[in-house]
């Protein structure tokens, strides 16, 4: 049985909130998730500030994070070349994350791009991760459903996942952006893809209301996936949704459900439990 990575997601947590947090106590919050042992923390982006003005000081914050008594790896979310030239010069970045949207109104809500640009950006993203010996995870946002209109089904997400492949895409999440995914279509894409693109690492980022989480995170497990992404207490949600937001996975009920599975995740629970903590201090003011 592999043991299953838990991706903490602080970045997608914070984003939407209007109030800016303080770069200080985002550290302090940052500082907590690393003594727990996540395999990846989510820790800013590389975009816009008037698009996303809360992650206006994300290198800010890289200056200041102390990763020496953490075995976690982090990951910055960009947007397009420019933002992965600008977190390709941090030594401290493991990864960089593109989101990638089979909604062509998605994709223009989220990056100001056409599915056709966004294409061409992930090419030279991948270059430059490459070459600054960095990875590029891709998040193939609007994977389990559409509700804006655009077309959608299990092959249109096949044919974008043997793209993203012949491209040289080595980690690809499948996103939920507005939770719309079911157990079936989880299981399904999950099951069939996994199967037919071993040199792939997928990923389950599930938005979630507080009755499903069950079910999706279940199916996606027991179709293979391995690597999940989570938000402690389910904060966040995609800004650029513009609609009602559904909230992240949360974190706890990923550690639940793998603790009943007798899982390996790795994480140590009593720096969960301060982390856990330090998300409600944090949350309670800002949220």
């Amino acid at each position: 049985m592999k043991d299953v990575k838990i991706i903490e997601c602080p970045r997608d947590a914070m984003q939407g909130i209007k109030t800016f947090i303080p770069t200080a106590q985002k550290l302090d919050y940052i500082q907590s998730l690393l003594r727990v042992g996540f395999d990846t923390i989510d820790v800013g982006s590389f975009v816009s500030p008037k698009a996303i003005p809360q992650m206006q000081d994300t290198a800010e914050l890289l200056s200041q994070i102390d990763l020496s008594n953490t075995r976690s790896k982090l990951l910055a979310i960009i947007a397009n070349v420019k933002g992965a030239e600008m977190a390709a010069e941090w030594d401290t970045i493991d990864y960089l994350g593109f989101p990638f949207s089979i909604s062509e109104n998605f994709q223009m809500r989220n990056t100001h791009k056409t599915i056709a640009e966004s294409l061409v950006a992930l090419e030279q993203i991948l270059e430059i991760t490459y070459k600054s010996n960095k990875e590029c995870v891709a998040y193939l946002s609007m994977g389990f459903g559409n509700p804006y209109g655009d077309p959608w089904d299990v092959e249109i997400v096949g044919e974008w996942t043997e793209k993203l492949s012949n491209m040289g895409v080595k980690i690809l999440s499948l996103s939920d952006t507005v939770g719309s995914s079911t157990p079936e279509v989880i299981d399904y894409l999950f099951s069939n893809l996994i199967t037919k693109y071993p040199n792939i690492e997928f990923g389950a980022h599930l938005h979630t209301t507080a009755d499903k989480w069950y079910e999706k995170v279940d199916a996606a497990y027991k179709a293979g996936c391995v690597r999940f992404d989570g938000a402690i207490q389910g904060f966040g949600g995609c800004p650029m949704a513009k609609d009602d937001l559904t909230g992240n996975m949360p974190t706890e009920k990923l550690l639940s459900y793998f603790t009943a599975e007798k899982v390996n995740i790795n994480l140590n629970p009593m720096n969960f439990e301060s982390a856990y903590n330090e998300a409600t201090k944090l949350f309670s003011v800002y949220h």
